[in-house]
């Protein structure tokens, strides 16, 4: 039997998902790795630390999922966007991995901001004007690190420089190279004004190429630890966001793709570059004419899991004795509070925020307390902040793309019930959860089909998802939350004006922020 493995480079662990050619999965691994947070706004990884987490998890599926001498045919890839790398001349990093939640590029993208050439740089490459971007990266490493950027001789992210130490080959496909601010997005070449502006030549970026570029043939030590065959293709593959909404088959313009994970994101497909006026929404070309539209959110799952943590650590021990899952534990009783929580809102900013503050500084806060509220009204409210959220990154793609055809959602956070029915109400709409949980492997594998010649449209994937399972909104909580929803996105702007002053305080004493 013959084979495809997808792969997944995440923020926080690498997954590997091994299918058969018709898309059923044998076998799944999970390998994580550190986040260095050593001083305020940095988040880097060690690069080696997360290729030897690709090698141990393919080689984990290979082990428990191929039998009577199956074959894989090819290792396809999805990776996290905006991670930068210095390398030398002969390709050793001379970085850790700046990973898309570095903030220390911020100075360089306020003033970008307030000088108006963020906006024109928008407007060229499709790059929101915000730290985690590898242009605003450079310009930090250009006038802080000038030590390291002059010995940089290679600029990669965490994908190209994984499979260059797989094959020697160093490649950058079109939809991770839109996510750096450095592509062109109506040319899909790099941006000359861009270059100039970083001080960065096109001699030292990879070469570019479709998401199904493929290369044969990787280093014999590294086939022989994963147990595949020399001859192996290497596909090219894509980002996470491009992915994950490819692999619950939003393929059409004006289909909502919303996936809450550890972060979170609302996105759709358009046939042509669209951008907002207000910068508010990123525009990259992924493949085939498509470009992906939308918002990334910092502040998803993880919010869930620091109220489980800093709130209901007695709930955590009672799990335990229980042998309960202490999550499921926590929706259920956030299931007992009416919807609105009271009149308790969260605004979930705890890591700062991409769409749609686009604020390094934004910070997290409770609203609304009052004698009546209880812990339960606490993590019910996390959990609408989180919706809340995403709805307020849907009003301005909706002002891009019109209202959506259909919404389909995945990750973590809709497995639950309550997060499923949340949505719906929120968005008082229909909300469609494929049965292809790990949307964003299951299309690098497609992709990986389709490189191979064995699948023709990208439409296609829709044969591999399975079955749907469709919520309806109730229409007894329309009352509730469109009256929150309002109030929710008043006050992020009221309160966005204080936001530098505590990310200020919390910068000078580093301790309050521990």
């Amino acid at each position: 039997m013959d084979y495809i493995i997808g792969i997944d480079v995440g923020t926080t662990s690498t997954k590997a998902l091994l299918y058969d050619l018709d898309g059923k999965i044998y076998a799944k691994a999970n390998k994580g790795y550190t986040l260095y947070q050593n001083v305020p706004d940095m988040a880097e990884e060690d690069p080696e630390d997360i290729f030897n987490a690709t090698l141990q998890a393919i080689q984990e599926v290979v082990a428990k999922g191929i039998k009577d001498n199956g074959k894989v045919l090819a290792i396809s890839w999805s990776a996290q966007q905006h991670s930068l790398i210095a390398l030398d001349k002969d390709f050793k990093p001379l970085t850790r991995t700046l990973t898309w939640a570095d903030n220390r590029a911020e100075k360089y993208a306020a003033e970008y901001k307030e000088n108006g050439r963020g906006l024109a740089m928008y407007k060229r490459t499709g790059l929101p004007i915000h730290p985690m971007g590898p242009f605003y990266k450079l310009l930090w490493l250009k006038n802080e690190k000038r030590d390291v950027f002059d010995k940089a001789a290679y600029w990669v992210g965490i994908k190209e420089y994984i499979i260059w130490k797989y094959t020697n080959v160093l490649k950058e496909e079109i939809s991770m190279a839109a996510a750096t601010g450095l592509l062109n997005m109506k040319t899909a070449e790099w941006d000359e004004e861009a270059l100039k502006e970083t001080e960065v030549t096109q001699d030292q970026l990879p070469e570019l190429v479709e998401t199904t570029y493929k290369i044969q043939g990787i280093k014999s030590e590294y086939a022989k630890v994963m147990g595949v065959g020399e001859d192996v293709y290497f596909v090219m593959g894509a980002t996470d966001g491009a992915l994950s909404t490819i692999g619950v088959g939003a393929i059409e313009t004006g289909v909502l793709a919303i996936n809450i994970g550890t972060s979170a994101a609302v996105r759709s497909f358009v046939d042509e570059p669209q951008v907002d006026p207000k910068a508010r929404l990123y525009c990259y070309p992924i493949m085939n004419g498509k470009y992906l539209v939308g918002g990334p959110i910092n502040n998803g799952g993880i919010v869930f899991s620091w109220a489980h943590d800093a709130l209901f650590g007695a709930e955590k021990e009672t799990a335990k004795l229980l042998k309960k899952d202490s999550f499921d534990m926590l929706t259920e009783i956030a299931e007992k509070v009416p919807a609105g929580s009271n009149g308790l809102i969260f605004h979930p900013y705890l890591g700062g925020e991409r769409a749609p503050l686009w604020d390094a500084n934004a910070r997290g806060s409770f609203f609304g307390l009052n004698r009546s509220h209880t812990r339960a009204h606490m993590i019910r409210a996390v959990l609408e902040g989180i919706v809340y959220n995403l709805y307020s990154v849907t009003l301005p793609l909706k002002e891009v793309t019109g209202e959506p055809k259909a919404i389909l959602a995945a990750g973590g956070f809709v497995q639950s019930a309550l997060g499923r029915q949340m949505l719906a109400d929120v968005y008082e709409h229909e909300v469609v959860i494929p049965d292809s949980y790990e949307s964003g492997s299951l299309a690098a594998m497609f992709l990986a089909k389709m490189s191979l010649g064995l699948e023709g449209k990208l439409e296609d994937i829709k044969k591999y998802i399975g079955p749907e399972k469709k919520y309806e909104p109730d229409d007894a909580t329309y009352e509730r939350y469109r009256r929150l929803i309002p109030i929710y996105i008043r006050l992020s702007r009221e309160l966005a004006t204080e936001y530098k002053s505590i990310a200020d305080y919390q910068r000078e004493f580093p301790d309050a922020e521990n």
